[in-house]
């Protein structure tokens, strides 16, 4: 596959911004689950996480509609992924605010399954991308 110069400016951005998220995601998931605490600074790199997520996934969609490359399968855990970072987010802002102090000690539990089913669609990105530069 070749790229012209506008498509792999798009590449650059969305591989950098999707590791942003991977980041920014883990950050807040590990964080969290060492200090066994939902603190505020988790909850903004959930935040920031879910938005590089948000955006990187745009920029993907945007190179998937230029070089007609689609993928179900990734495209499908793609916006699972999305929609559970969504509620992931929503319920630890509820948490922190409102939750009471054995919420926030076991909010854990959740977001380490929403990371774990996260990465899925990551490393399935990973893959394809490396397959089509063979």
């Amino acid at each position: 596959m070749v790229f012209n110069q506008v498509d792999i400016h798009y590449l650059i951005a969305a591989i950098t911004v999707i590791t942003s998220a991977l980041i920014f995601y883990t950050i807040g998931v590990w964080g969290e689950r060492i200090q066994k605490k939902l603190r505020a600074w988790h909850v903004i790199f959930f935040i920031a996480g879910l938005f590089a997520d948000t955006i990187g996934t745009s920029f993907m969609e945007h190179i998937a509609n230029l070089t007609h490359l689609h993928d179900n399968i990734h495209t499908i855990t793609g916006l699972i992924a999305i929609f559970l970072m969504f509620i992931h987010v929503i319920w630890a802002i509820w948490t922190y605010f409102k939750g009471s102090k054995r919420a926030r000690a076991h909010f854990n539990r959740f977001s380490i399954i929403v990371w774990c089913i996260w990465l899925i669609p990551y490393f399935i990105g990973v893959y394809l991308g490396i397959s089509l530069h063979k």
